[in-house]
């Protein structure tokens, strides 16, 4: 497995061109500290996909920071991409790692406990758990977890992969950082109150300090 560096998950969704160029909007949250570039569209054709995700891979290059595709699998192949973000309905992580390789890297997002228990039997590099609180990036039919229910996930997944990094996502401001690391997140995946903000380097940057000193906190 690769290891992956889950601090600050900045999540580029299509949406989000009403604000700026993807690409570019990817490049400054690596520059104010981001640790993964994710890049999440449900309305683009596959096409546009590819076209887009070369565009940002190209833009965070050298960097040291892995681009992922949000569920395609084929997009990221054909981008070049280092991975996927894969969700309970999209392809298994089983058949993600035969196509992807080895050195891949293939994270899982968590919702239940009975994704937690496939979670923790996947071939997966990290997971992500949310959830956690309500959001306006994205539909959710399944309630907040709270952060109760993040702590309970959380610590399953623990119990049976103590070495897998697992975040936490949805409804994550600044000032909800430092809680969802204590009660257990190696860190936070983020989308608009980071490239919303007005200020995606100034905003990265805070975001990152607030996750290294709960980190730091906790003792992690």
């Amino acid at each position: 497995m690769t290891t992956v560096d889950f601090r600050l998950n900045a999540i580029v969704d299509g949406s989000l061109a009403d604000v700026a160029d993807l690409a570019v909007l990817a490049a400054e949250a690596v520059r104010g500290g981001a640790t993964l570039v994710q890049y999440r569209d449900k309305q683009a054709s596959s096409r546009r996909m590819v076209e887009q995700a070369v565009a940002i891979r190209a833009a965070i290059e050298g960097r040291g920071v892995p681009l992922l595709i949000n569920d395609r699998v084929d997009v990221a192949l054909a981008a070049g991409a280092h991975g996927v973000h894969l969700g309970a309905e999209d392809l298994e992580a089983e058949t993600a790692r035969r196509l992807l390789g080895p050195f891949a890297i293939i994270g899982l997002t968590v919702k239940t406990e009975q994704d937690a228990q496939h979670a923790a039997a996947a071939p997966i590099d990290y997971a992500c758990i949310g959830g956690v609180f309500a959001t306006a990036s994205k539909v959710n039919t399944n309630p907040p977890l709270g952060l109760d229910g993040y702590r309970a996930l959380r610590r399953g997944l623990a119990e049976k992969r103590p070495d897998l990094p697992v975040g936490a996502i949805a409804g994550i401001d600044l000032n909800r950082v430092a809680p969802v690391i204590a009660a257990g997140a190696d860190g936070v995946a983020v989308i608009a109150a980071l490239f919303r903000s007005g200020d995606v380097v100034g905003t990265a940057r805070a975001f990152r300090a607030a996750v290294d000193a709960a980190l730091a906190e906790r003792g992690a």
